[in-house]
């Protein structure tokens, strides 16, 4: 079978929420291609634990751990990669959190602005500090992770659907401010992944609407002409390629990885 090999034109990234799901998957696949990386996670243990899942990757992994939302836990993340690796070519962000599973009416200001302090404040701060360091670089790139629930509505989510409407905004006005710095910028808008995360997410729809969880999680397939839900390592495969020289002339977008749920 014909193979088709992606170049990364950088050696190190930073990868924040990297301890596990996605972003450790996102991770993985960067250091297996042989970037140098910086993974991150605002729980230590964690954080370990992830360690052991680079003992065959060909780039270099140190842990740092940090909570995206404090702008001195991310200069500390950049900061590390810079001096650990020698520059920073990839900025990978993946930090995100579910917010609250319940009607507007019933969520209170403090919960809808932590919300957006995790899921839109926390790329803020690690794109801030990284941007000195990707100027630097031959080919910069920042991948932010939305979600397709940036495009479409999702009932009880509101503060959640905002913050990732809002990184779509974050990162098209970013790939026109630094689209003469030869650096990237582009957004995976991931539909239902597979795995723990998704399984509290359904977990909560079905507390707030008082349905059994096999309902709603069947309701999450059925929006999928596939009626399948989407695999860590097919998001990791999209950063790769915005990652990658093939994507050199790709900026600005909001990747869809959906099974077909979002199609704009």
């Amino acid at each position: 079978m014909p193979q088709v090999e992606f170049t990364i034109p950088g050696e190190s990234a930073a990868v924040t929420a990297s301890g596990s799901g996605i972003g450790l998957q996102i991770a993985k696949s960067l250091a297996k291609s042989g970037v140098n990386i910086v993974i991150n996670d605002i729980d230590e243990a964690v954080l370990a634990d992830a360690t052991s899942e680079f003992e065959d990757a060909s780039g270099r992994v140190v842990p740092v751990a940090g909570d995206a939302s404090d702008p001195e836990d991310m200069e500390r993340l950049v900061d590390t990669a810079v001096r650990e690796f020698g520059g920073l070519d990839v900025l990978v962000n993946n930090v995100g959190i579910a917010g609250p599973t319940k009607p507007a009416e019933e969520i209170t200001y403090e919960e809808f602005l932590q919300t957006l302090e995790v899921n839109l404040g926390g790329h803020f701060n690690a794109i801030r500090a990284a941007i000195p360091y990707l100027r630097e670089s031959d080919a910069g790139r920042i991948v932010s992770l939305s979600s397709m629930s940036g495009k479409r509505p999702l009932k009880d989510r509101i503060p959640y659907t905002t913050a990732k409407m809002g990184v779509i905004g974050l990162v098209r006005t970013l790939a026109v401010e630094l689209a003469d710095e030869d650096i990237t910028v582009n957004a995976i808008c991931p539909g239902s992944v597979d795995g723990p995360r998704l399984e509290r997410v359904i977990e909560g729809q079905a507390q707030s609407q008082e349905r059994p969880y096999e309902d709603v999680e069947q309701e999450f397939k059925d929006v999928s002409p596939m009626r399948e839900f989407v695999q860590p390592t097919d998001v990791a495969d999209a950063v790769l390629y915005l990652c990658s020289e093939r994507a050199s002339h790709v900026t600005g977008q909001d990747l869809n990885v959906s099974a077909g749920v979002c199609m704009y």
